[in-house]
């Protein structure tokens, strides 16, 4: 069995043009920090799929508890999280509560991951 070799440069050197252009068009530290922490949050099948559910269609709670299969409150739990992210919206429509996906970056989020997974 071949093992597996990460290729790197055989000696050292540094271009500085090109590290110069990248570091100018670097994201400061906290839009770093809050891109991680979005990456965090789609790191949890659970809330990967009440996303992929609401990039389908908009969905009350006991819409979405059904579609998931887990408890009103677990569900509520994760959409907690995802509202604090900017990934979900809700209104309130009575005594319902609808959930949609905040808007069309999420959509296109989600779908650009799903295609490069199946690629």
């Amino acid at each position: 069995m071949l093992s597996e070799v990460n290729p790197v440069c055989q000696s050292f050197c540094e271009h500085t043009d090109a590290i110069d252009e990248v570091r100018a068009s670097m994201a400061d530290d906290a839009h770093v920090a809050a891109l991680a922490e979005l990456f965090k949050l789609l790191g949890d099948g659970t809330r990967v799929r009440m996303l992929l559910a609401l990039a389908r269609r908009e969905l009350c709670v006991c819409d979405l508890t059904a579609v998931i299969g887990m408890s009103q409150s677990a569900v509520s739990h994760q959409l907690r999280y995802l509202r604090a992210a900017k990934l979900v919206r809700f209104r309130k429509e009575g005594k319902n509560v609808f959930y949609s996906l905040d808007d069309d970056h999420v959509t296109s989020l989600l779908m650009q991951g799903l295609e490069h997974i199946r690629e």
